[in-house]
């Protein structure tokens, strides 16, 4: 299930990229056997013959894990616009469990879960800090 879903999606922008990741979640659903390695196409990765598929199917999940970023980070900025105080943009207990559920889902997917921890202890780490910034932004 796409994380985002049951999130109100509003304006044009925010239209198209629910559309686009209503079509690509159809299509690209791990099995429960763990991650196929599907691209937007619904093509195999296993499946590729060329190096231009490879970095095509690259490509496409890049544009994905961007447009997944931009949404992070707009949930950022709501959370610096939630908190009263600045002293609770930082909270050692939520980023362990957010490390740990990205660890535990990396596993479940059969992907590298301490190369996944390492990314996601520096997204969260950037995300404190953009919050932060945000955070004085809204108060100055």
């Amino acid at each position: 299930m796409f994380q985002g879903q049951g999130h109100r999606f509003t304006g044009m922008r925010s239209q198209l990229r629910r559309r686009a990741y209503e079509e690509w979640e159809g299509r690209c659903q791990p099995s429960t056997g763990g991650n196929k390695g599907f691209n937007a196409a619904g093509m195999n990765a296993e499946d590729y013959q060329t190096m231009e598929q490879v970095r095509a199917g690259v490509d496409g999940i890049d544009r994905r894990l961007v447009a997944l970023l931009a949404e992070r980070f707009a949930h950022m900025r709501a959370a610096a616009r939630i908190k009263p105080e600045r002293g609770h943009v930082r909270d050692e207990a939520r980023k362990a469990q957010v490390i740990a559920n990205a660890r535990a889902e990396a596993e479940r997917l059969g992907a590298p879960a301490e190369v996944i921890a390492a990314l996601w202890e520096q997204l969260v780490e950037a995300s404190i800090g953009y919050e932060m910034a945000e955070f004085d932004r809204l108060r100055a």
